[in-house]
Parts: structure tokens; C-alpha cells; sequence
């Protein structure tokens, strides 16, 4: 009988987590794993003329925990005397490098979000983040080819280890062949769901991960949920409708739940001039993202992967701090 691969939730010893990782296989492997989803990414990108950018991991402008369906706060820090923020998403940066260099912009690095971690969040992860010329359909399509890609890659070179952690490769064979994927819009979820899972604020929704789930089961994973209300997504989401109801947007469901958010964003300075009055956010921060608009007006989209729930996935594990080979966990300090 193959011995199965445990991580022993060792992330609950910060003195020692270090120690302790160095002996179990488990990590070894996740290392094994992270290094190969990077190569990866760069093979992708690299074959579509995509290009990397450098960018810092501070700024003053964050972009995902502003607005009213935000979940997440920004991690502010004094950096040598001057207030500032560690990055949510470099998304705003890969928009610009979209204008610098006039191709597909990405980059693999890390983003802080001030929120509480558990088994399906993390205060501080990696994301895949990419920028592309076009629009939300475009936007989709390179998201599934990639996942398609990335899902190759780890079965040609990790098809042992996956199945040594998750007891099987089967959902990952299935990724690989392509053809899964479904979309339907969030009204469309929402008559499916019957209410269900279907979060009403002050007139906007939003899903649950109840609702996630219920939706999965219904419908199927590798699901799109498109076109949210737009008060329920960040401001620089594109408006789908003449009446600003609803976002040019999609979020991909498989797994634990959410693991893609991807979008279409605003053309012009007026559009983000619209939408930073729309969701009640101070325009000041963002006015070199409304001017960089008035010098070079430009249709983009979109997406961001959270690396540490896609190789939950893979490896068809229940709990994503024991996805980080040195824990980083709010309120939690951890040596080194």
C-alpha cells in the first residue's frame, strides 16, 4: 500500500515549523511543485510574446480591499518614515506595463491581504497575475488555455507526487484534456442556487462559499460566474450594461470554491472617474491611474490566480496553510 503524503498541520508550531519541515516529505514536494507552476507560467507567457515586469511589493494606491463587496482589508506599513501599503495585487502595475511595453504583461509574486487566515485564506500568498490586450472573453479564454497548460506540465513532471498527496491524479488528467469548463452569469446562479448561498447587501449580491459549493454540485466544477453586480466587485471593473448594474467580470469555481477572478477593465480616465463615484472611493489615490488613461487610452483585461489554492487542488487538500513552505499567518509571529 503507498504510504500517503501528510503535511501534520505543523504550521500550528511556529518555533519549529522550519525544523519540523526539513524531515517531512510533504514539503519537500510542495517545493518540488511551486518551483515547477513557475516554470511553467514563464513557458506560457513566453510562447504569447507575454512579458515579466520587476515591481515593487509597496504602494500607495491598493486596489482589491477597496469598495463595498470587498472581504479583505489593506495591510498598511511605515516604511522608513513613510506610510504605505504592501500590495493586495500588482494589478494597477500590469496595466501600465500593458501601456510601457505594448504586450502581455505577468508576473508570480506575492500579495498581503489583512484578513484572518483559515482553511481557505491566507493573509499573505502568491499570486499569478496576468494583463492582456482585449476584453473579458479574451481574458477567459487564455485562463483556460492556461490552467490546461499548467495541468500538462505538473502531470508530465509531478504525476507521482500528486498522486502520492492526493490519492489520485484523475482530477488533474481531466484539467488536461480540456473541455470542462461551463459559464453561466450570476443571475443565471442565482435562479439555479433558488436563493441559496445568494448574500443580498444593500442592493447588490454576492455568493457564499455555501453557494459556491451548492453551485459546483449543481452545475459542475470549472464553472465561470460572470457579470456580478457591480457594486460587488472592486471599482475598475468594466460596466457590462448601459445602467452600471453589472461588471464586465467572472470568477472561476473549482475546488475549495473561487480560485480565478478575472475582468475587462474601464477604457477611459471618464469611465474610472464613473465608477470611483459609483462605489463612494476617494478619487485622490487614483489619480494617476484615471490620468494614465488621458495619455493612453487602452482595452484590457485581466485575471489573478492564487497559486496556494490552485495547488490545493492538485492535491486535493482541505487546508491551504499547509501550502506555505514558511507560514506567514496574521498575528502569528513564525521563525525565521
Amino acid at each position: 500500500m503507498t504510504t500517503m503524503l501528510k503535511p501534520d498541520r505543523i504550521w500550528l508550531r511556529p518555533d519549529d515549523h522550519y525544523l519540523c519541515s526539513l524531515t517531512n516529505p510533504w514539503y519537500a514536494m510542495l517545493a518540488r511543485l511551486q518551483s515547477c507552476l513557475t516554470e511553467l507560467t514563464i513557458r506560457f507567457w513566453s510562447q504569447r510574446n507575454g512579458q515579466t515586469l520587476h515591481l515593487p511589493v509597496t504602494t500607495g494606491c491598493i486596489s482589491s480591499p477597496m469598495g463595498a463587496g470587498s472581504d479583505s482589508l489593506p495591510v498598511q506599513i511605515d516604511l522608513l518614515g513613510a506610510p504605505t501599503y504592501l500590495a493586495d495585487s500588482m494589478q494597477f502595475m500590469l496595466e501600465y506595463g500593458c501601456r510601457l511595453t505594448g504586450s502581455t504583461c505577468y508576473y508570480v509574486m506575492p500579495s498581503f491581504r489583512g484578513e484572518d487566515s483559515d482553511e481557505s485564506h491566507l493573509s499573505q500568498f502568491f499570486h499569478s497575475e496576468a494583463e492582456i490586450h482585449g476584453g473579458l472573453d479574451d481574458v477567459i479564454d487564455v485562463v483556460e488555455d492556461y490552467l490546461v497548460f499548467l495541468a500538462q506540465g505538473l502531470l508530465d513532471r509531478h504525476a507521482d507526487d500528486i498522486a502520492a498527496a492526493a490519492g489520485s491524479i484523475e482530477h488533474v488528467q481531466r484539467l488536461a484534456k480540456g473541455n470542462v469548463f461551463r459559464r453561466l452569469t450570476f443571475d443565471e446562479a442565482a435562479v439555479v442556487l433558488d436563493g441559496f448561498g445568494v448574500r443580498t447587501h444593500d442592493g447588490w449580491r454576492t455568493l457564499s462559499r455555501a453557494g459556491e459549493r451548492a453551485l459546483m454540485e449543481a452545475i459542475g466544477d470549472f464553472t465561470w460566474v460572470t457579470d456580478w453586480d457591480h457594486l460587488a466587485v472592486p471599482f475598475y471593473q468594466a460596466y457590462a450594461d448601459s445602467g452600471r448594474r453589472r461588471a464586465l467580470n467572472a470568477d472561476l469555481l473549482f475546488g475549495l470554491g473561487e480560485i480565478i477572478g478575472a475582468g475587462e477593465r474601464h477604457e477611459t480616465a471618464e469611465q474610472v472617474a464613473i465608477a470611483l463615484a459609483h462605489h463612494e472611493v476617494a478619487p485622490a489615490p487614483y489619480e494617476w491611474y484615471t490620468r494614465m488613461r488621458e495619455v493612453r487610452p487602452l482595452r484590457t483585461a485581466g485575471f489573478g490566480l492564487g497559486v496556494e489554492r490552485f495547488l490545493l487542488w492538485v492535491l486535493s487538500h482541505d487546508d491551504i496553510r499547509d501550502m506555505q513552505l514558511l507560514p506567514r499567518i496574521k498575528g502569528v509571529t513564525f521563525t525565521p
